[in-house]
């Protein structure tokens, strides 16, 4: 039967990958590779710089194919729908990938960004494409270090405190307000910059940012929320008009009353690109 590793391969850096992701990444034939399209390029190169990094030359191959495009224009109930469709579409594209460029008794990969459990849809349209039951393969996942890991470690900060709880959410759901009896939350998939929404409230905010994590382009940016919070706005400005995306993540941390030790918190009012990050890859 034909086999699946699913890959977590950190957010970037080559030196994130863990032994157990280089031992499946030698056990594996095919790398599937979705590409996002000339803008995302620069994806495919960071996968493609991982894979040689780990991998003698000759012993694997890479296929290729173009991602589906999602409706991101798509908002309230139809949001939900519209992300179904896109996945059932990455399922096809799954579908003849493995199917085509697999042998009954072979074995291929995908390679996840960070973690695959967290945030990320190749699970999913895998589980669709084996329901379709049109090819039979039986899967493995091994786990990588995710932006929200990444985030913490480059900002020498834990994601909790001391008997409290840590929520992961995305931006969709921090524009619903923060949640209540949370006082760290990290927020994912936001392209909305929601975290200026909580700049002006009067709370004691600080925010943990970091984008292209893990890669030479890497910027950092932490401090009280109403200072840094327009500072946030430029450099994700400048770093879209530069690259044409981004990946960023962030952490907000509420200082209440009953809460105290992080009126010292490393980096505070610090911004900087780490031009020479660990790994220069991403």
């Amino acid at each position: 039967m034909r086999r699946i590793h699913v890959i977590g391969i950190g957010a970037g850096d080559p030196d994130q990958l863990t032994l157990q992701a280089v031992k499946a990444m030698r056990d594996t034939e095919v790398f599937f590779i979705l590409d996002k399209g000339e803008v995302k390029s620069d994806l495919v190169r960071l996968r493609r710089d991982i894979l040689g990094a780990h991998l003698p030359e000759g012993t694997y191959r890479t296929v290729e194919a173009r991602d589906p495009e999602r409706d991101r224009t798509a908002e309230g109930a139809g949001y939900s729908p519209a992300v179904g469709d896109w996945r059932s579409a990455r399922a096809g594209v799954f579908e003849r990938l493995i199917a085509g460029e697999l042998g009954e008794d072979g074995t291929g990969a995908f390679l996840v960004w960070g973690d695959p459990s967290l945030y990320d849809s190749t699970l999913g349209v895998l589980e669709e494409v084996l329901e379709r039951g049109a090819v039979a393969f039986a899967y493995d996942v091994v786990p990588g270090i995710s932006s929200v890991s990444s985030l913490a470690a480059r900002h020498r900060t834990g994601l909790n405190r001391v008997a409290r709880p840590v929520q992961i959410t995305t931006g969709r759901r921090l524009a619903e307000g923060l949640p209540e009896g949370v006082d760290d939350v990290v927020v994912m998939l936001d392209a909305h910059q929601t975290f200026q929404r909580y700049a002006d409230t009067g709370e004691d905010i600080d925010i943990y940012w970091g984008a292209y994590l893990g890669t030479p382009d890497e910027i950092l940016a932490s401090g009280p929320l109403a200072e840094t919070a327009p500072r946030i706005v430029e450099l994700r400005a400048e770093a879209r008009e530069r690259k044409g995306w981004i990946m960023d993540t962030y952490l907000l941390r509420r200082r209440p009353g009953s809460v105290s030790g992080d009126e010292g918190a490393p980096g505070v009012g610090r911004v900087s690109r780490d031009e020479g990050a660990p790994g220069s890859s991403g």
